[in-house]
């Protein structure tokens, strides 16, 4: 059996966070969850994960800042990570300015969480 995928949330709702959880896991990654962007940069910095999942709106460092920092790691294999927004507020941004901000991918909340299954899927499988 190959080693499950690694994936990182970051998210500062305790609720996604445990239900996106449970989920992934229930598919059979291995989940790491964080409170904001700046843990994310911390372990992005010592681990490597396969995707990331980042919440627009966290305290400390929001998932717009983060992402720019993922892709501007030195580390082409960090840099390059796959990244997908999870959004309440998807009116803020339009889908091109979160492209080019970095992400692969948007999720919108309330999640799907069928279509969370297929995307992180979908920009895992090797």
């Amino acid at each position: 059996m190959s080693t499950p995928n690694r994936v990182l949330i970051a998210e500062d709702s305790s609720v996604i966070q445990n239900l996106v959880k449970k989920i992934l896991e229930f598919q059979n990654f291995e989940i790491t969850a964080v409170k904001n962007g700046e843990q994310v940069v911390q372990l992005l910095d010592k681990e490597n994960f396969d995707i990331v999942l980042l919440d627009i709106n966290m305290p400390v460092m929001d998932g717009m800042e983060c992402v720019k920092a993922i892709r501007g790691m030195s580390d082409a294999a960090k840099s390059g990570v796959p990244v997908v927004a999870i959004t309440g507020n998807a009116r803020n941004y339009t889908e091109e300015e979160f492209k080019e901000a970095g992400f692969n991918d948007v999720l919108m909340k309330p999640l799907n969480f069928d279509k969370l299954v297929l995307v992180v899927k979908g920009l895992t499988e090797k």
